[in-house]
């Protein structure tokens, strides 16, 4: 399932259905302040065709942001381990409703399959969350990244005028990315 073969059951072993590592700290010195860990089919062979995956714990640095971001594939549950975490969506169109709640330690909270979603470290100490994901494989489209980084450009014009700024905004944004 997704280009990942089935392992013969006769050679399955313990080491198969396990992963270790998630108390080891994220590097978290990049410019958005956080570090993903994955986990998935890739790390742990027993998911594979299981229609799920434990896809990440989450490092944030004290204020460290997971930009504007979508899976299109996936539900994505979110449990806070550590710290203190401002968490949104945005609902689809035409209401553009922005659902946001601060989560504490224990905290849960679920973002909807493919809406526009992020998470911010509030407080000034490092968090830590352990994201779920309801498909073995849940892309994901980070928003400017997206836009503004695509290979070749997005028209300056068309993003100009859909964004409602001037070019020279475009060619600034288009540049970091």
């Amino acid at each position: 399932m997704n280009g990942m073969a089935c392992k013969n059951p006769a050679m399955v072993q313990a080491s198969d259905f396990a992963f270790s590592g998630l108390h080891i700290p994220g590097n978290t010195s990049d410019a958005m302040g956080f570090r993903v860990t994955l986990v998935s089919m890739t790390q742990i062979p027993g998911l594979n065709t299981l229609g799920i995956c434990l896809h990440q714990k989450v490092d944030y640095a004290p204020w460290g942001i997971v930009p504007l971001h979508t899976h299109p594939r996936a539900i994505e549950i979110l449990t806070v381990i550590e710290g203190s975490l401002e968490v949104g969506f945005v609902t689809s169109n035409p209401g553009n409703r922005h659902i946001t709640k601060i989560l504490k330690k224990g905290d849960v909270f679920v973002f909807p399959v493919g809406l526009i979603h992020y998470q911010r470290n509030i407080g000034y100490g490092n968090a830590v969350a352990i994201a779920a994901l309801s498909s073995q494989n849940p892309g994901v489209i980070t928003i400017a990244n997206t836009v503004f980084g695509s290979k070749p450009d997005i028209s300056t014009d068309l993003l100009a005028k859909a964004f409602q700024v001037d070019k020279s905004a475009v060619w600034q944004l288009q540049a970091k990315f």
